[in-house]
């Protein structure tokens, strides 16, 4: 039987990360029979008894693990011999000189593919970010290695992960879906499979090389608006002019790519995708100008920060700074590529000593070099840093706060706080773009 008249009821998930565990707890809830694979023993361990592994509050209560549609292994047979569509969710980061590290993927689709049984027509979704025609090639490799036919033996398919952590309305189960396919008539079905599992439906957009792309793009893109807005408060401060005002006046146009300045970006996408774009234009002869730079401008902002810090101390050796939040976002206790790992570890090197508090990450989460206190009402220090914009951060009680901040200044690294409120109270408000 094909894979184009064959109906999808058993779906195995390989990698249960952030986005691999919503994304197997969408298809369940959707009616579909789940495997979920990892290849963490403990990860397995624990998601068998419903606990989650993540530190990601949105999710790990709704975890169906009493469910009859419902398996967790680490053992690649078990998870694609009983399975109609296989769906690859590991991560794809970088490697120290940011150029993109393949393996993890890599191993994915050769294990996945090892296991597919001859003419199943098991469907192969990557989700994984890469650049076009990482896809198509993995597996290509792989099906010659294990004599293998792809389109016969399994279909392929590419469908970008689109989650966003903590954002209302970006679950699995409620972001639009795009999918790429080496065989139209199972990229359109894979369009209502995917359709049936989020409110936000699911588009057809051709080969796999397109979705590739788009998922690239849509992150490149992010980044390098990002960039411009950072470059903004660096610039406008200069002239007198505060870059909220000057944002919040160009929102009023219709078209205009709203984004606030900080600190830096982390997570598992904008500090990672637009190095698989700028490796494509290597690879392809061609060469990018606007990613690296905005690349730089975001990734050096952890450091202008320091700067700023620094001067409003007038020195930061033998200073004390409360710092507030260490995850990359708020409401979240993920601190995956979190630019305030750069930002307290160049004040340390200065001579400061950096406490930090963040209500969402766990004591393990944090470097072990990092003072992490309980409490920050109470904590004696010489300045205030808003790193991460948390609610619990934000409603804080700032009157107590200020009354151990022996020069009342507080640096909001997010422009998160309320500067005339702030400012009502008693504290000497700064910022970036300020």
């Amino acid at each position: 039987m094909t894979s184009e008249n064959k109906d999808i009821e058993n779906v195995a998930i390989i990698g249960l990360g952030y986005v691999g565990l919503p994304t197997s707890i969408a298809f369940h809830d959707s009616g579909f029979r789940v495997t979920g694979l990892d290849v963490d023993v403990n990860v397995v361990e624990k998601l068998s008894r419903g606990i989650s592994h993540l530190s990601d509050s949105t999710i790990g209560w709704d975890i169906p693990y009493q469910s009859s549609r419902w398996k967790i292994t680490s053992d690649y047979e078990e998870a694609v011999k009983s399975s109609d569509m296989v769906v690859i969710t590991v991560p794809t980061p970088t490697h120290e000189d940011k150029t993109p590290d393949l393996s993890f993927v890599e191993m994915a689709m050769d294990s996945t593919i090892k296991n597919v049984k001859s003419r199943s027509g098991t469907i192969v979704v990557l989700e994984s970010t890469v650049f076009p025609g990482v896809t198509r090639m993995l597996a290509e490799r792989s099906a010659k290695k294990y004599d293998l036919v792809m389109g016969e033996d399994f279909q392929l398919a590419y469908s970008p992960e689109r989650v966003s952590p903590g954002d209302i309305g970006k679950s699995a189960s409620q972001v639009a879906r795009i999918v790429g396919s080496i065989d139209e008539k199972v990229g359109m079905m894979l369009a209502e499979v995917y359709g049936k599992i989020t409110s936000g439906g699911c588009t057809y957009v051709g080969e796999i090389e397109v979705a590739e792309a788009a998922k690239m793009v849509e992150n490149t893109q992010r980044d390098i608006d990002i960039a411009f807005v950072n470059e903004l408060s660096k610039t406008l401060p200069s002239i007198g002019l505060d870059v909220m005002d000057v944002l919040k006046a160009a929102r009023t146009k219709w078209n205009f790519h709203y984004h606030e300045p900080g600190i830096g970006v982390g997570g598992h996408c904008i500090p990672v995708d637009p190095y698989y774009y700028i490796e494509l234009c290597r690879k392809s002869g061609t060469k990018s100008e606007i990613s690296p730079v905005s690349r730089m401008i975001n990734e050096s902002m952890p450091i202008f920060a320091v700067e700023k810090i620094k001067d409003l101390l007038n020195g930061a050796k033998g200073k004390e700074v409360l710092v507030l939040g260490y995850s990359y976002k708020p409401g979240l206790g993920d601190s995956r590529e979190t630019p305030v790992k750069i930002m307290i570890e160049e004040l340390e090197k200065n001579g400061t000593r950096v406490m930090i508090w963040d209500p969402f990450v766990e004591d393990a989460d944090f470097p072990e070099w990092c003072e992490n206190i309980d409490n920050p009402i109470g904590t004696e220090c010489d300045m205030v840093v808003l790193a991460t914009a948390h609610d619990d951060c934000l409603s804080l009680d700032w009157v107590r706060i200020l009354k151990n901040c022996r020069s009342g200044v507080v640096f909001d690294g997010r422009r998160a706080l309320d500067r005339s409120e702030m400012e009502r109270i008693g504290w000497k408000y700064h910022g970036i773009g300020v």
